[in-house]
C-alpha cells in the first residue's frame, strides 16, 4: 500500500485495517488517518504510539483494544475557539468530548464516556486535586441499589487500585466553592463505553488518556461542563 495514500472515513473500517487492531504497536505505517476535515491528520505510528501497551506503569496497561473505539474519539489535537484560558477543561456532555484549551486556538481532544452522575452537574469549578491508581469508595446512593458493592465502602477501605478499579489509572477531583461535587474526571478499562452513556460513573477517558491529561492539569486548573 502506498504510504502517502489517505486513508477516508469511507473506507477507514477496523475489519479492513488490521493496524487497528490489538496488534496496533507492531504496525510500521505512516499513512495519514483523516478523521474529518475539521481535524488535523494522525497517522497510524501516532495512534501506536498513544495507545500501545504501558508498562511502565504500578500496574501494566494493556493496548486498548480499538475496534471498541470510534476513531473520532481518538485523542488529538485539533482547532477550536473559545473565550476560556489556556489549561482549561471543558466538558461537552452533548458530543462525548473533552476539550483541554491549548495555545493559539488549539485543544487536545478527548474522547469520554458519560454515566448519570457526569449529566447530573453543570457549571465552573476547579480540579482541586488528583491521585494516581486511585481507591475507588461507591457512594452510598449506589451502595443502597447494588448492596454487593457494601465492601467497597468508605468504611471498609474502599476497592483498592487495579486494572479492575472503576476509576482507573487516574482520577481528577473536582471542588466547587471548596466543596467536593462528587465529580470526577477518571480513567476506564472499558474502551466500549467511550462516546456512550453507561449506567453508573461521572466522566471516564481512556486509561491513556486520563494519564495523558493527568500529566498536562496541574491542580487548581478550570474545569466548565457544559
Amino acid at each position: 500500500m502506498n504510504e502517502k495514500k489517505i486513508i477516508s472515513r469511507r473506507i477507514f473500517t477496523f475489519g479492513s485495517i488490521s493496524l487497528l487492531g490489538l496488534s496496533i504497536a507492531g504496525c510500521s505505517s505512516t499513512s495519514p488517518i483523516q478523521l474529518s476535515s475539521k481535524y488535523e491528520a494522525i497517522t497510524a505510528r501516532e495512534i501506536s504510539s498513544m495507545y500501545g501497551p504501558i508498562r511502565d506503569e504500578k500496574f501494566s496497561i494493556p493496548a486498548v483494544p480499538l475496534k471498541q473505539v470510534a476513531p473520532k474519539y481518538y485523542r488529538q489535537q485539533v482547532s477550536y475557539k473559545t473565550k476560556e484560558r489556556v489549561g482549561t477543561i471543558i466538558i461537552d456532555t452533548r458530543n462525548f468530548f473533552a476539550y483541554l484549551v491549548q495555545e493559539n486556538g488549539k485543544a487536545m481532544r478527548y474522547g469520554v464516556g458519560l454515566g448519570r452522575a457526569g449529566f447530573a452537574w453543570s457549571g465552573r469549578a476547579k480540579m482541586t486535586w488528583k491521585r494516581k491508581w486511585p481507591t475507588w469508595t461507591p457512594p452510598s446512593e449506589m451502595i443502597k441499589r447494588q448492596p454487593e458493592l457494601e465492601k467497597y465502602s468508605a468504611a471498609n477501605g474502599g476497592m483498592q487500585p487495579g486494572l479492575a478499579n472503576p476509576l482507573g489509572a487516574r482520577a481528577l477531583y473536582i471542588f466547587k466553592n471548596g466543596k467536593d461535587t462528587l465529580y470526577r474526571l477518571h480513567g476506564t478499562p472499558e474502551a466500549f463505553s467511550i462516546g456512550k452513556s453507561v449506567s453508573s460513573g461521572c466522566v471516564r477517558f481512556l486509561n491513556h488518556d486520563i494519564i495523558d491529561l493527568y500529566r498536562r492539569m496541574p491542580n487548581g486548573s478550570a474545569i466548565v461542563v457544559i
